[in-house]
């Protein structure tokens, strides 16, 4: 009988959820993503053994299905991993994993550290190196003005300042 007409999965375990969609960007990491991505795959494998383990397993198998997809996606991103490590010093222009401020047309200062995807927080001023304003600030010095388009419109920024965090 042709595979695609059999059941996939006979083992009684719970049903697999769909992989979580991967970046089609390259995966860079600095050092401390990287480390957040290995403690999240640390706690997902605990995670998962607690739930195989535990006395409701047979109960409600959601649980564990979202936990097992969770790890299938740290996994991949660690496998993908791209450390990239900042020189010492002062950079002279925006890198990954360097923090810039900026001002915009108003004066009003804001500061950024270029991260990898999942170290993305932007509430935190922490912006994935693929956002439009990581991509409008990369390679610029201080002194220099960057446009950042926005769905509202453009915006002017002037660089006054570039910090490497781990100094």
């Amino acid at each position: 009988m042709n595979k695609a007409f059999t059941k996939e999965d006979d083992g009684g375990g719970p049903e697999r959820l769909p992989d979580l969609p991967l970046s089609p960007h390259p995966n860079h990491v600095t050092p401390r993503g990287l480390q957040q991505l290995k403690a999240r795959q640390s706690e997902l494998e605990t995670e998962v053994s607690k739930l195989r383990e535990g006395k409701d397993f047979l109960d409600d198998l959601h649980p564990l299905s979202v936990a097992e997809r969770d790890l299938r996606y740290a996994e991949a991103r660690l496998a993908s991993a791209i450390l990239v490590e900042l020189p010492e010093g002062v950079p002279e222009r925006v890198l990954f994993g360097t923090s810039v401020t900026v001002a915009d047309e108003e004066g009003r200062e804001a500061t950024y550290t270029i991260v990898g995807e999942d170290e993305a927080a932007p509430e935190a001023g922490l912006i994935t190196h693929v956002s439009p304003l990581a991509r409008a600030l990369l390679e610029a010095e201080v002194g220099d003005v960057v446009e950042w388009v926005k769905p509202a419109g453009t915006v002017e920024l002037e660089v006054i300042g570039i910090a490497n965090p781990k100094s």
